[in-house]
């Protein structure tokens, strides 16, 4: 005897361990240095493919989101893909040599 039922299946996500995904779209926070942030440079960001590069501008402040346009999930009814959004956080050193607070105190008295 077969009998007709529903058949449910249940499936759970593990959570990544760099992206955060909300629906079709993916959240990184990336570490850049400060000079980084003031001079513009290029990143090589992870994404679920592989990687991507993601120019920085001059002059970027910390938590900036950038957008990297179908770089997230497929979506699960649609053509396409979400997008991922990179937060940059510039990441202050703890130690500098002497050298470093010697420069950074010229740059600082340079903007006064």
């Amino acid at each position: 005897d077969n009998v007709a039922g529903d058949l449910y299946i249940f499936i759970h996500v593990i959570p990544h361990k760099e992206f955060r995904r909300e629906g079709s779209d993916l959240y990184l926070e990336m570490k850049i240095r400060f000079t980084q942030a003031a001079l513009g440079d290029r990143l090589e960001v992870p994404t679920l493919g592989g990687s991507a590069n993601l120019k920085i501008p001059a002059g970027t402040q910390s938590h900036t989101v950038f957008k990297l346009k179908n770089m997230g999930v497929k979506k699960l009814r649609g053509v396409g893909k979400g997008d991922l959004y990179v937060r940059v956080i510039i990441d202050v050193p703890k130690k500098l040599n002497w050298e470093q607070k010697r420069l950074l105190a010229d740059l600082d008295n340079s903007f006064n």
